[in-house]
């Protein structure tokens, strides 16, 4: 397939301070990629690069095997969707889409037919002569992107461009972002703290941390195989337990935590007996009240009930083990089954060994950067 995109070593700094650092991906014709971070981890910084208003410090950027390094912002085939949409009040519908084809030089029954060719297919075909003050706000997320689109880019950059909606209409558009690059068939590519977002409409995730990619891969890997403890926390909840490596007589492997806290995992995941270890459990795996016939392969812990956190089907529990002042989140499953318990109440959980994915210590707490 066709490389629309390809970056390479590409290394951003400004002063000291390294901003994006020796960052290399390539991009197939077609595809949703995400660029998932924190604020402040370089990833508004790569766009920019992309989109030409920053040069980069090394490194290079090719576009369908042309090298962009010496092209200008406005010359370079891409076009740029912000957070806030600068789609021109005074303006209707129609004439903000075909201000890019009239700046470019374009005059004539064409130009109208190109705006409303697109907006059939952006899902707005009556709305050519409405205002900017009559739109929703999906509605003018809509418009934004045409405007770009009708400029026929190789590439689309959005940089966050749900994040001043409010959350009902971020979910709607979710979808709605998603449907509409699978039926335009332009390589976007996405910037987003929201890992939602990254995971519900990409074909790609790049997770970006100070200024690096810690894992690129498909949603599902990342939430299921992560490869770092950084992606570990930073993609879907998760349980955190810190502890040494330990390796018995049977050779079975335990994370030990205190005493009183052993868990069975699969493997070492390559770390040396005695090694200081994260292990993270996703709240999904952790199961409420489990049988006693599989002992051997559960760990099984008693835990008093802290608070219930009603999210409708994704509700869950806040617990904490006996003899523990740590807090985990128990996902409750969408049936009623579990709907008798009550905040104070003492039950039982458990989870398979081979559910849990361990690291050596890194010292990162991801919510405290956040």
């Amino acid at each position: 397939m066709q490389i629309d995109l390809s970056v390479k070593e590409l290394t951003q700094k400004f002063g000291e301070f390294i901003a994006v650092n020796n960052v290399s991906f390539d991009v197939e014709s077609g595809r949703f990629f995400s660029i998932l971070g924190p604020s402040g981890c370089g990833k508004t910084t790569l766009l920019r690069m992309i989109a030409g208003f920053n040069m980069p410090t090394s490194g290079s950027i090719e576009i369908r095997g042309k090298d962009m390094t010496s092209v200008e912002a406005n010359k370079r085939p891409v076009n740029l969707v912000f957070q806030h949409l600068a789609l021109f009040p005074m303006m209707d519908v129609k004439e903000n889409i075909a201000f890019g084809l009239k700046r470019r030089g374009e005059r004539g029954p064409s130009v109208y037919k190109k705006v409303n060719n697109l907006l059939e297919r952006v899902g707005l075909p009556e709305y050519g002569d409405k205002k900017i003050s009559q739109l929703s706000g999906g509605q003018m997320q809509r418009v934004a992107i045409a405007r770009c689109l009708i400029l026929e880019p190789t590439v689309l950059l959005l940089d966050e461009p749900l994040g001043s909606l409010d959350l009902k209409l971020r979910e709607h558009m979710k979808v709605e972002l998603k449907k509409l690059q699978a039926e335009v068939g332009t390589t976007f590519i996405y910037i987003t703290h929201d890992q939602s977002e990254a995971m519900v409409m990409s074909d790609y995730v790049a997770v970006m941390n100070l200024g690096s990619f810690e894992q690129l891969d498909i949603p599902q890997n990342l939430y299921s195989n992560p490869k770092s403890s950084f992606v570990a926390q930073f993609v879907g909840d998760n349980n955190q337990f810190i502890g040494k490596m330990h390796k018995d007589e049977n050779g079975e492997f335990h994370i030990i935590c205190s005493e009183n806290e052993k868990y069975l995992i699969k493997d070492s995941f390559g770390i040396p007996e005695g090694e200081k270890t994260e292990m993270y459990v996703r709240p999904e795996a952790i199961i409420i009240n489990p049988g006693f016939g599989k002992e051997k392969d559960i760990n099984i812990k008693k835990v008093n009930v802290k608070a219930i956190l009603f999210d409708a089907a994704n509700s869950r529990l806040l617990v904490i083990p006996e003899g523990s002042k740590k807090e985990l989140i128990v996902s409750l499953p969408q049936n009623r089954q579990f709907d008798h318990i009550k905040r104070g109440d003492t039950i039982n959980i458990g989870w398979d060994a081979g559910s849990s994915v361990c690291f050596k210590e890194s010292g990162v707490k991801v919510y405290e950067e956040l």
